[in-house]
């Protein structure tokens, strides 16, 4: 019975991160983005799709090849920025160590995330937690992103497991539909959102109220 984290917004305090990247990046293009908008749009969406709703949503970049290029582009600077802000200090959210410490003793551990998965390398090896994971699905890894069941999908596959014997750990409304629809059970986590606006077979307020008793609650509830 696998767990499979999100990783931005669940295990890593990094989606204001990920907003002022892309804030600054498109900025220096003219394109305004502001935090309400990103949570209410963008949030847990890959770079790569991000850019394309972003600049669709501003009727820019009309030739494919133009779009094609500004979503490349996004891509590379946005990269360079984030990694500047994630030098600047602890990303953790302080429940996370423990909670995969906690949950790695008892089940096997995945990651399904929008973001590269070289970024989350770099971020659990740091902490010292990425031995704990089997496996880890970034941006690059599923052939379509959250809300899409891929990511998910991908990873059930790789830890060779049936979705439905799998329990995912969301933040996101997005992230939420994938595992859903991907047929796991899913609990919600209000790190990004309040409870009134997730939908989960169980939601909880922090990281430290998951623990091996209540995963299997979710799964033979």
């Amino acid at each position: 019975m696998p767990v499979i984290f999100d990783f931005d917004g669940v295990i890593a305090d990094t989606e204001m991160l990920h907003f002022e990247a892309s804030r600054i990046v498109l900025a220096q293009r003219g394109v305004p983005l502001d935090q309400a908008r990103y949570y209410a749009k963008y949030l847990g969406y890959s770079d790569a799709d991000m850019a394309e709703a972003v600049a669709r949503d501003q009727g820019r970049f009309a030739p494919d090849a133009d779009l094609s290029d500004f979503v490349r582009e996004f891509i590379h600077e946005k990269g360079l920025v984030f990694e500047r802000l994630i030098a600047s200090g602890a990303v953790l959210f302080p429940g996370a160590p423990a909670c995969i410490e906690r949950l790695a003793a008892v089940f096997p551990l995945g990651i399904a995330s929008g973001a590269f998965r070289e970024e989350i390398e770099h971020i659990l090896t740091g902490a010292g937690l990425q031995h704990h994971f089997q496996t880890i699905v970034g941006a690059a890894d599923a052939p379509r992103s959250k809300p899409h069941p891929a990511p998910y999908l991908e990873a059930a596959r790789r830890l060779g497991a049936d979705p439905s014997a799998c329990v995912a750990i969301e933040d996101s409304r997005w992230g939420l539909d994938s595992a859903r629809t991907a047929g796991m059970k899913t609990i919600a986590i209000t790190h990004s959102y309040p409870a009134g606006e997730l939908t989960a077979d169980v939601i909880v307020g922090g990281l430290d109220e998951v623990t091996a008793d209540v995963i299997r609650s979710v799964l033979y509830a």
